[in-house]
């Protein structure tokens, strides 16, 4: 029985985990990334100033979406839709060759990208500013709503500057931030500083090095005990 509940608020707490708006970034060393935008309709209006759709019964056409985020410097890989709380949800997946260049499609226009050597680390620093601003009318926001930008990391954090002090299983870090001040504009700087080799190149490095350690001492132990049975 206790673990039946201890279960089921541990899924509760993973459930509420809701964002009216998430950009998610999976950035890779070369400044390339796969970047990951999840948005009820109404926040990409308010937000974006996206020519969308708020009304939930109305047809939300995945070309127009295809076509908002479409530009020379990001390629839609994947548009799809989704319903709750009386919203519908954009759920995209766009390939990004410079991630520096980000904010030059009209979408992400509202950051500024930077990725860059500082001291030996990279440095990932991204500036959000003023939002469109637009008015979605009473979409059912209860005021509680927040938004969040998540960037997976291929690298050790050295540091990083997100309130929570936090870095989640998966070397992923998130900025959140209510939806009411993102609205207004209120600036949001995620700043990370990372090495400059990969998790996995570490990780390959090291079991490398257990391979080659454990064949010297296989070999010590043979040559040993070859000497001592000649010394016999």
């Amino acid at each position: 029985m206790l673990v039946s509940v201890l279960l089921s608020a541990a899924c509760g707490n993973v459930i509420s985990r809701k964002y009216e708006y998430e950009e998610e970034i999976f950035l890779a060393l070369d400044g390339s990334a796969s970047v990951y935008v999840n948005a009820s309709v109404p926040a990409l209006v308010a937000l974006r100033g996206a020519a969308l759709p708020v009304d939930p019964s109305a047809r939300l056409d995945r070309q127009v979406v295809r076509e908002i985020y479409s530009s020379p410097v990001t390629q839609v890989a994947n548009v799809n839709t989704s319903r709750r709380d009386g919203r519908r949800y954009v759920h995209l997946r766009l390939d990004v060759a410079d991630i520096r260049k980000l904010g030059e499609a009209a979408p992400f226009a509202w950051s500024q990208y930077r990725y860059a050597t500082n001291e030996g680390l990279f440095e990932y620093l991204q500036t959000v500013q003023a939002a469109a601003g637009k008015d979605v009318g009473n979409v059912g926001w209860e005021g509680n709503e927040q938004v969040a930008f998540r960037i997976h990391l291929p690298s050790k954090v050295e540091w990083h500057n997100s309130p929570s002090r936090t870095i989640e299983r998966g070397n992923i870090i998130v900025w959140e931030q209510p939806l009411a001040e993102r609205r207004k504009g209120t600036p949001l700087e995620i700043i990370v500083r990372m090495q400059t080799e990969s998790i996995l190149f570490r990780t390959l490095a090291l079991f490398g090095m257990m391979m080659v350690a454990a064949t010297l001492t296989f070999a010590a132990a043979i040559w040993f005990v070859k000497t001592r049975k000649t010394g016999g």
